[in-house]
């Protein structure tokens, strides 16, 4: 993944249901490698008490660059008063309070995107962390046919009794995920996801659960494999991979004794709250490969 590009930054607004919704927008300077067809599509949904600004800060801006080498177009979008109406249903903010529709905010985007940034609808990625994984975990069931892949950051998959997606639907998604064994807010073994250790979020199932059940949702009925990524430090990096011809493939990176954080070698979060950061797995980069290589 290229690092070095030049990219503007533009801040951009939608309308949704009468309301407007803002998202910011880096446009990359193409890799001589780019061709000069549409612009893939990469969508990135930010945690609670975030903002795009927030989580492009909190990333060091390395996932400005996911897609360099496609001439992809990045958005990082705004939820509503910091939040994102998923799909859970104990899910108390105000984003679900004021019944925010952030999928037709999501199509929004899309659109918008493809009418000023010449972007591609059929290669749309969409990315989310904390509660903006939950986001793209219901974009997955509800508008699975507009997304070429997602990446899932520190969110699992709710239990059946907490999850009420509208009109869900059955077809497959290339999925990655990303989840520390020392998670402090949504548990890695599965159970009570809370907001700083309170304000409960309702269960989910383990990252290795919701690896699988994903798995199953792609046709997969392979037994994974699992190879080490990095093992110096004090945290270590594990990746288990789901494939089999044919069908979508699935990816957990497995951060032992990393928190509710995203690794990466540039990154640095508040260690009080979130728990350690790994800094050996690249992040992005591994974004980038599964989207684009996988």
């Amino acid at each position: 993944m290229s690092t070095t590009s030049e990219v503007t930054v533009s801040p951009e607004s939608v309308t949704v249901d009468g309301r407007t919704r803002t998202l910011t927008v880096v446009h990359q300077q193409h890799d001589q490698q780019a061709g000069a067809g549409k612009a893939p599509i990469v969508l990135v949904f930010h945690g609670s008490m975030q903002s795009a600004a927030t989580i492009r800060s909190f990333t060091a801006n390395t996932f400005d660059h996911i897609g360099a080498k496609s001439g992809a177009v990045v958005a990082y979008l705004d939820g509503h008063k910091k939040h994102w109406n998923d799909a859970r249903i104990v899910n108390t903010s105000a984003a679900r309070a004021d019944g925010m529709d952030d999928v037709a905010f999501t199509k929004a985007a899309i659109d918008l995107l493809v009418r000023r940034c010449n972007g591609d609808s059929t290669q749309v990625h969409a990315i989310g962390y904390s509660n903006g994984g939950q986001l793209v975990i219901r974009l997955i069931h509800e508008i699975p046919a507009a997304l070429a892949g997602a990446a899932i950051l520190s969110a699992t998959q709710s239990v059946p009794d907490n999850f009420a997606p509208d009109s869900a639907q059955e077809q497959p998604v290339p999925v990655m995920f990303v989840h520390g064994t020392k998670d402090p807010i949504v548990p890695y073994a599965g159970g009570m996801a809370k907001m700083y250790r309170f304000r409960p979020r309702g269960l989910g199932l383990s990252a290795q659960e919701t690896a699988a059940y994903y798995a199953q949702r792609n046709g997969i009925t392979t037994a994974p494999t699992t190879t080490p990524v990095s093992t110096a430090g004090p945290t270590r990096v594990e990746r288990t991979d789901y494939r089999q011809p044919g069908h979508q493939p699935v990816t957990l990176y497995t951060v032992h004794e990393g928190g509710h954080t995203i690794p990466g070698p540039r990154t640095a979060h508040p260690r009080f709250l979130l728990g350690p950061t790994d800094h050996t797995l690249d992040t992005a980069q591994a974004i980038d490969e599964f989207f684009y290589r996988s």
